[in-house]
């Protein structure tokens, strides 16, 4: 058997997937849901990454206006990926989303280093918010008729975000709902406006040049825009406060999906057919603007229009941070639980009851981000982590799926579609998109291989104790079919041997059978079966009996 213990090969079978901690309350209903992962797509990606992507897709130099086809390319990208964390997510509804999904799976190592990839990403993604923050703030400046340092502003900023998650996500929820609405409301109304008052140059958005050199281009502009859809799946990042999670996840992640995927190809359709997209340069350069969506009302209905959706702007930026910190530092706290993170990042605060030392550690890695880092990068490199993770949740689903006749605990109560169709679709789209990324894209991912490698074998390693994952199963389950069954018997002896004497009566004997997956014709057959595996006729059997007559009689 190896260097596996009994005790070890007992959770193969019938142990259940460790319970999300009991010091997280599930407070987050549907509703709640939904206006979360809101929060954390409508943000910098209407407000500031329009601007960039019609850049991109026009090559760096000629803006082009066919964007609204990257954005929806891109969701269907993410699709698969989102049809996959649903069904992870109803077998695993722990705070740490696709962290934990991923360490159930592969094990500890790939579990910190996507642990580390994911946290970035969400990070990155809350930078990126405050970034745009920054941007749209000349705002008040003009309404106050005073002169902001940006930087402590965007500081203060940070710091009153940090507060706020820490106090908790009722809290969080109060704050995002009217903010979400209004701002969708208000991109909505915008943009009817324009289609009624103002001259729509379809071509723009429509033509052949619309799309820059063509496919290539348009996918290039997907994976930058990608990041836009980070928040579908950021829900799961919070499972463990999230009530019914079996129900409000999947229908929460869809729904959600949905929504942005249709306002982000109706707003960015409508912004550079009524505006022409070189407005969205700063003139005179070739930098793309970061406040596309000022322009886009400024055009339409006036100064006034512009001043009021600078300010939303300013609200839905904080709002995104809001989100992306909450969810971010959810990684940190279920790695730290895992012990593969030292144990302060899992201290929850003991009023507010929210992981403060993680939030907080977050907070700091959001200011380095922001002050050191520019807006494109900041882009990238957040698309090009989540990029990677969808590859692997995709890959989680297929390993976990025919492995789980050996890893019981693994039973989705919400199953993907046309398996494995999506998972499969999902992965070659993904690696599509990667290779148009280019060089920031591998950048990323050895950095976090790196880091998450020095942290695992530094720290991590000497607090984990061996386990057969479902990878393992998988591996072994192509090269050497006969032991993984031979272990998962193993398995079902130990487990069902609850008094640990080595030894099964009848009743135990029946339900190691049963755990297998066989239960006979009858009860008198797995009757039969026991007392012709017990050789001396002492009422129990030992493993070796169990083993010989199962593997040799009953298979």
């Amino acid at each position: 058997m190896g260097r596996f213990s009994p005790n070890e090969l007992f959770g193969i079978v019938l142990q259940p997937i460790e319970q999300v901690s009991d010091t997280l309350e599930r407070k987050l209903g549907l509703f709640s849901v939904v206006i979360i992962s809101l929060s954390a797509m409508l943000g910098s990606g209407l407000f500031v990454l329009p601007a960039l992507a019609m850049l991109e897709l026009g090559g760096g130099s000629n803006p082009a206006g066919g964007i609204w086809l990257a954005y929806l390319l891109a969701a269907l990208v993410v699709l698969p990926g989102a049809i996959s964390k649903s069904e992870l997510a109803t077998a695993m509804p722990s705070s740490g989303g696709s962290y934990v999904y991923i360490e159930r799976t592969f094990g500890p190592l790939i579990g910190t280093i996507s642990g580390l990839g994911l946290w970035a990403n969400f990070m990155l993604k809350s930078a990126f918010a405050l970034i745009g923050f920054k941007a749209y703030l000349w705002v008040l400046e003009d309404i106050f008729g005073m002169k902001i340092n940006l930087e402590y502003a965007s500081l203060i900023l940070l710091i009153f975000i940090v507060i706020i998650n820490i106090m908790g996500v009722k809290r969080i929820k109060k704050v995002q709902t009217p903010i979400v609405l209004l701002s969708t409301i208000f991109l909505f109304l915008t943009c009817i406006l324009a289609i009624f008052t103002v001259e729509m140059n379809w071509n723009a958005v429509l033509s052949r040049d619309a799309f820059g050199s063509g496919w290539e281009s348009v996918a290039s502009t997907a994976a930058l825009v990608f990041v836009s859809y980070a928040g579908v799946t950021k829900i799961a990042a919070v499972g463990g406060e999230i009530k019914n999670p079996t129900n409000n996840i999947p229908k929460g992640i869809l729904l959600s999906l949905l929504f942005s995927t249709l306002l982000y190809v109706f707003v960015t359709l409508v912004m550079a057919a009524s505006v022409d997209p070189s407005f969205y340069i700063e003139e005179g350069t070739d930098h793309a603007r970061e406040d596309p969506i000022y322009i886009f009302a400024n055009e339409v209905g006036g100064y006034n229009f512009g001043i009021f959706a600078a300010f939303l702007a300013v609200l839905t930026m904080t709002s995104m941070a809001l989100a992306g910190i909450m969810a971010s530092s959810r990684f940190l706290f279920a790695m730290a639980r895992d012990s593969l993170l030292p144990d302060f990042l899992e201290d929850v605060h003991g009023k507010f009851e929210t992981p403060h030392w993680a939030i907080i550690s977050t907070g700091v890695a959001m200011y380095l981000a922001i002050t050191l880092l520019p807006v494109h990068d900041v882009a990238e490199l957040a698309s090009g982590f989540k990029i990677m993770i969808f590859i692997i949740i995709n890959f989680s689903v297929i390993i976990l799926r025919r492995s789980s006749n050996s890893h019981s605990w693994y039973n989705p109560e919400w199953k993907s579609p046309l398996f494995p169709f999506f998972q499969i679709m999902g992965i070659i789209t993904s690696i599509g998109l990667l290779y148009l990324m280019g060089a920031k894209a591998i950048i990323g991912a050895s950095v976090a291989i790196i880091i998450g490698s020095i942290i695992y074998f530094s720290y991590g390693k000497k607090h984990q104790k061996p386990e057969i994952t479902p990878w393992n199963t998988f591996r072994l389950m192509l090269t050497n079919p006969d032991e993984v069954e031979h272990r998962r018997r193993h398995a079902a002896f130990h487990a069902a041997d609850t008094e640990g004497t080595n030894h099964l009566n009848l009743h135990e004997f029946v339900a190691a059978m049963s755990a297998l997956g066989y239960n006979g014709e009858n009860q008198d057959s797995l009757r039969s079966y026991f007392h012709s595996a017990d050789d001396n006729e002492d009422g129990v059997i030992d493993i070796d009996e169990f083993l010989i007559y199962v593997e040799e009689t009953v298979f």
